[in-house]
């Protein structure tokens, strides 16, 4: 029997995520192609539909077949066992936004947040004109200018349940307004001897009140606030510089990034948990493997209502628990340094992975809605993709030609978009790792970006005080 006969089979053994064998290993063609492994996979599985699913071999995707993805040029023999590792994707699809469909003017000075509501309802933007704006996406013009803050604003957040938008400001201040009005709920919340650097709130599946706040500022600070009874319930200290990042984790922590170089976790009391070093300079940003479910909480890509508060807990928690699956939440870290670390921060002082590539500062990192890979955005002019599991580099997406400044993900993680200095954002294809779309239109550099809940819009903003508005 000649060798090209022999080598059209494979023995190959299909794999879930977390290691768990499915079925008996199988004799399979060579040629054998995605789409009828999920043909394979949805029958072993016993699924009254067929789910989609992406199948991978050490980490290399099938995308086209097993034979061209994976064999070609590999040494392995005839006998080797192909472990198979399937993962479903999601059962909806977003479409990658086209054309911009409007242009909403109204800021005096730049754009610096924009953020859709959990439900994707509504949008809020923060800027240095001191206003918080609350757009209707129905008509796409501007329904409320929330006045109140002294100097630029820095970050917006809402509330999981979406009653309540959060701003923080360089006036040192954090106020809250009530989105269905655009009105200032009570007097803004002083304590800050700096600027507010970033916001965070309690997860839904922990709260589901939605009352608890946490600021971080540029004075070494994190405050927490109690919104019902506007007083700081008490504040973290023990940073010795900036802190640049705060995080509310599913676990009940908070977790925070500082110039000190070192990430801090504490308890739910305010005590402190442990303290994560390595970054050689300042830790820029910090990004959970569930934050897409941190912040749409109960609301899935319908944007359905929960009845009630228990109800709205209830599913905020099921989501949480899916997206978590039967490992640890995973944290990841951006730096000054140029370099990147992944966490198992419960488990492990020492971070599981150092990824490294960048040429210059990493200014944001994001993990996939489904937790299965990171994008990070650098200064130099690159977005990078990472295995979210094993924080291995997966591609380099070039195009950009000067820094990218935020990077942001289709609920449905099979896309990327990335804003940057040179005026543009770009839409990555994740399945080819290459540019799908350019979205020329902003007359200057575009700080921030946000892809709804839903998957239908893309809000973006930045230096030229325009906010616009991206469809299919």
């Amino acid at each position: 029997m000649s060798e090209a006969s022999a080598a059209t089979n494979i023995l190959a053994q299909f794999q879930n995520a977390d290691g768990e064998k499915t079925g008996p290993p199988l004799s399979l063609p060579a040629d054998i192609s995605s789409e009828q492994l999920c043909i394979l996979i949805n029958k072993f599985l016993e699924n009254d539909e067929t789910h989609p699913y992406s199948f991978y071999v050490d980490n290399k995707e099938i995308v086209r077949s097993v034979e061209k993805d994976i064999l070609e040029g590999d040494k392995r023999s005839a006998e080797d066992t192909l472990t198979i590792v399937y993962q479903p994707q999601a059962f909806f699809k977003v479409r990658a936004v086209t054309r911009c469909s409007s242009s909403l003017t109204g800021h005096t000075e730049a754009v610096l947040s924009v953020s859709f509501s959990p439900d994707g309802s509504q949008l809020a933007s923060g800027s240095g004109d001191t206003t918080v704006r609350i757009w209707d996406l129905g008509t796409e013009t501007p329904r409320f200018t929330c006045k109140g803050h002294k100097n630029w604003v820095l970050s917006i957040a809402w509330s999981p349940n979406g009653q309540t938008l959060a701003s923080g400001g360089m006036d040192n201040q954090v106020r809250l307004w009530d989105p269905k009005t655009g009105d200032a709920i009570g007097a803004p919340l002083n304590g800050h001897k700096k600027w507010i650097t970033s916001l965070a709130w309690e997860p839904l599946h922990i709260n589901p009140k939605g009352n608890r706040l946490a600021s971080s500022s540029k004075d070494g600070t994190v405050r927490v606030w109690d919104t019902t009874l506007r007083r700081c319930i008490f504040t973290l200290a023990g940073h010795t510089a900036a802190v640049t990042c705060v995080k509310w984790g599913g676990d009940g922590r908070i977790y925070t990034s500082s110039q000190d170089k070192t990430i801090k976790i504490w308890n739910s009391d305010g005590s402190l948990h442990k303290t994560l070093s390595g970054h050689a300079h300042w830790v820029n940003t910090l990004a959970f493997s569930t934050d897409y479910v941190l912040r749409t909480g109960a609301y899935d890509h319908t944007g359905e209502r929960p009845e009630n508060e228990e109800d709205a807990q209830k599913k905020a928690l099921k989501r949480y628990n899916e997206a978590k699956g039967k490992g640890p939440e995973r944290l990841i870290s951006g730096s000054d340094d140029f370099t990147m670390f992944l966490w198992d921060p419960l488990n492990n002082n020492k971070p599981v992975a150092r990824m490294t590539g960048h040429q210059k500062v990493v200014n944001h990192v994001s993990f996939s809605p489904d937790g299965r890979m990171v994008a990070s955005a650098s200064f130099d002019n690159s977005v990078k993709l990472w295995d979210g599991l094993t924080g291995k580099f997966i591609a380099s997406l070039r195009g950009h030609v000067a820094a990218v400044y935020q990077v942001c993900w289709s609920s449905d993680s099979r896309m990327l978009l990335s804003a940057s200095k040179d005026s543009t954002l770009k839409v990555w294809d994740l399945r080819t790792k290459k540019l799908k779309i350019e979205l020329p239109g902003h007359a200057d550099e575009v700080f921030t970006v946000d892809w709804s809940p839903g998957g239908d819009r893309v809000a973006s903003g930045g230096k030229d005080r325009v906010l616009k508005l991206w469809k299919h």
